[in-house]
């Protein structure tokens, strides 16, 4: 396990030391607070036998000196008397000798490689010194120590054992979600499952299991483009195939005209619906990829689309133009828009009969912007509005060629865009009335 990109080892390691480093506190602090205690009861004692012997008699006395000897064996003590004129009339035996000026008090002194605790009081008959090896104080501060943490010290692999089950349990929801997505197939994107999880995790879970449902969205979006490409490319290419053996048959120049003109319509209707495949694939992957946007005028666009499409208009007949234009701007990308501006005066002229109409407005009002194609053909029956925006649906009856991919991209770019599309009947023209409401660009977009 590297500690250093593991989760449960880093956990178990900063625990685990934050326990072992508490344990060393705590000895610590009880040693020290241990040694400061028997130095404040052995300072007592030792100025307490230091006042009941300067007011005893002097320690020539065998039996006194006896019973100071013992007290003093018993609590490690070294008691020393001197006379005013330097002369030591009594040492407790066994003892090493201390420096014959002492100060008054309690102080400590260096002698033979040991600190000793002295206590000195003098009184007018004899100066006596009584002292302790600092390091039977010490002894005593560590075994309180460690009676203190001994306990401790027992129960830390048990506290141990706790915190690594406590950890791992707790991470066990999260090796519980790695497995479920290392078990799965590459085409298995349903959620994940969201019970017993910490609230830590849990939202990264559910961002997980909003990721797949958009992938999954994605993936059979693209199935069913898939399979509905090959579904109606299936039929022009079979009518190619027929049209070629016709103009093998052909037995005459003019059965053989005929048979090249069929040829070459049926080329360009396969053709223009690989050109609207090959559109509509574009966009989807530009919405994915979510391209920037930029501040585009409607009404320049709008001239732009009529300047292309005037022959086409114009060799039909059909009096092609722009009835309204405001000077407003949208949020959007300006190839995209041109494309469902092509195709919605496109599908426009192809409806509309030789002669007609074909108006195109750009209106602003407050934060919308609308952009209205109307046209005189046939419209659309109200109860078919919602179903022609499905990919490769053709209205039933419908003489216009097409490949029933022209709204379904415009409604494609329009939702991008955060626009509304809507269909109606054209009270001016009597036709199909297509209007699309956009929010007026910012102005950090406009910038």
């Amino acid at each position: 396990m590297n500690l250093a990109h593991s989760l449960r080892g880093r956990l178990l390691w900063f625990l685990l030391a934050a326990i072992s480093i508490a344990a060393v506190a705590q000895a610590s602090i009880a040693y020290r607070t241990a040694l400061s205690d028997a130095d404040q009861i052995f300072d007592y004692h030792m100025q307490q036998m230091a006042l009941s012997l300067r007011s005893s008699a002097p320690l020539a006395n065998t039996e006194a000196a006896a019973n100071v000897e013992t007290d003093a064996e018993n609590n490690d003590l070294m008691v020393q008397v001197w006379t005013p004129d330097g002369v030591q009339v009594f040492r407790t035996v066994s003892r090493a000798r201390l420096p014959q000026h002492a100060v008054l008090g309690f102080s400590n002194v260096k002698a033979n490689n040991t600190t000793y605790r002295v206590f000195s009081v003098q009184t007018s008959t004899q100066t006596l010194q009584i002292a302790q090896d600092m390091a039977v104080r010490r002894n005593m501060a560590g075994n309180l120590a460690l009676r203190t943490v001994g306990p401790i010290a027992v129960m830390m692999p048990i506290l141990m054992l706790v915190v690594w089950w406590v950890v791992s349990g707790s991470l066990q929801p999260v090796a519980r979600v790695r497995a479920q997505v290392a078990a799965r197939q590459a085409d298995d994107l349903s959620p994940v499952s969201e019970a017993d999880l910490p609230d830590e995790v849990l939202p990264l879970v559910q961002e997980l299991n909003l990721l797949f449902g958009r992938v999954k969205t994605a993936f059979d979006a693209q199935q069913h483009f898939v399979a509905d490409a090959a579904h109606e490319l299936r039929t022009p290419l079979q009518a190619l195939k027929l049209q070629a053996l016709s103009l093998e048959r052909a037995d005459s120049p003019e059965a053989r005209g005929v048979a090249i003109g069929r040829l070459t319509a049926g080329i360009e209707r396969a053709t223009r619906l690989v050109e609207q495949l090959l559109v509509l694939a574009r966009q989807e992957a530009s919405a994915a990829s979510g391209v920037k946007t930029q501040a585009v005028d409607l009404a320049e666009l709008a001239r732009r689309a009529l300047s292309d499409l005037a022959g086409a208009a114009q060799m039909r007949g059909i009096d092609l133009g722009l009835a309204h234009a405001d000077a407003v701007q949208v949020a959007g990308q300006p190839d995209a828009l041109m494309i469902m501006l092509r195709n919605l005066v496109d599908n426009a002229l192809k409806y509309t009969p030789a002669g007609g109409t074909v108006d195109i407005s750009v209106t602003g009002e407050g934060k919308l912007a609308s952009l209205v194609v109307e046209d005189s053909g046939p419209g659309i029956p109200a109860e078919e509005r919602e179903r022609v925006f499905n990919r490769f649906y053709r209205i039933p009856g419908s003489e216009a060629s097409g490949s029933g991919l022209g709204l379904a991209i415009i409604k494609a770019i329009a939702e991008r865009h955060g626009a509304r599309l809507s269909l109606g009947e054209s009270a001016k023209l009597g036709g199909l009335s297509v209007r699309i409401d956009f929010p007026v660009a910012s102005k950090a977009d406009a910038g």
